[in-house]
């Protein structure tokens, strides 16, 4: 099966109900590019709050699931039947969560991933912001594929990674907030090329873009297919849809498929301590 993506890269303001409106046309105007499934960057509707230590005032920014841009978000992929993955800064009782909704391409909520893995540094100052995700489904069967879903810092961890394919994603999708210069150069399209061609899936990468209030955001988002190749990048510093071609096909004949996961030793695995509990 051959899936136009778009992975829309693009800056926030101050307005989350602007930003929304700018994400709508993005997502209107990808739809109309023939795109199937259409994706946004960590937080794309707010600025980056985590770039200072949390307020209770920022906490307070957080919004529900379901809530105002899963609403309107609904609403478009029913309208065009695209399938939309976003990222919001999540209220769910009294915890906070950086997540990622996946609503399929009629409307529905499909469910929400929420970041597992939440860091601690300068200009991203995570852990009072985000509870940490202890359970929840990692890949959802939409109308286009299995599509999971690794929140920014999730990707650095090769068992997330790996954990993704074990449930089955044909492609997996990074929502990303990524400074300029906070990596060595090329190591995060290593990173991603390295857990596509293990696990067998395409990977798609989309960064925000725009200089906030600490950080300057790159964009340069990528994606990648099952044999480690970068099949598409998008510019850095500006506003841009990054459309890729994904024949999902190609999973079911690559080296992963062919060598690396029917070869593998759950059994061994555990009698190592380690903690892969895959089948």
């Amino acid at each position: 099966m051959s899936l136009k993506i778009a992975l829309i890269q693009q800056h926030a303001g101050l307005e989350p109900g602007e930003n929304r409106e700018r994400g709508a046309k993005a997502f209107l105007q990808a739809a109309r590019a023939g795109a199937g499934l259409a994706a946004f960057a960590e937080l794309a509707f707010s600025r980056f709050l985590p770039q200072v230590p949390a307020t209770e005032a920022r906490l307070l920014e957080a919004e529900p699931v379901p809530g105002p841009t899963t609403d309107l978000f609904g609403r478009l992929a029913k309208e065009t039947g695209v399938v939309a993955v976003l990222n919001v800064f999540e209220r769910a009782g009294r915890a906070t969560y950086d997540s990622s909704p996946v609503i399929d391409g009629d409307g529905s909520l499909l469910g929400v991933t929420r970041m597992a893995h939440i860091m601690e540094g300068p200009g991203f100052h995570e852990k009072g912001y985000y509870a940490p995700a202890d359970a929840g489904r990692l890949v959802f069967p939409t109308s286009v594929g299995k599509i999971g879903v690794a929140i920014c810092y999730d990707r650095h961890f090769p068992e997330y990674m790996r954990a993704l394919r074990l449930q089955g994603a044909e492609l997996v999708v990074v929502p990303q907030a990524g400074a300029v210069g906070e990596w060595t150069e090329g190591i995060f399209e290593a990173e991603l090329q390295t857990a596509a061609f293990q696990n067998g899936y395409f990977a798609a990468l989309v960064n925000r873009v725009g200089r906030e209030e600490e950080i300057e955001f790159s964009g340069e988002s990528f994606v990648v297919d099952p044999d480690g190749r970068v099949i598409a990048r998008a510019p850095r510093g500006a506003d841009h849809i990054l459309y890729a071609e994904c024949d999902l096909g190609k999973n079911r004949s690559c080296h992963a498929r062919r060598h690396f996961l029917e070869d593998r030793r759950p059994g061994l695995y555990r009698r190592l301590g380690l903690t892969d509990d895959g089948p």
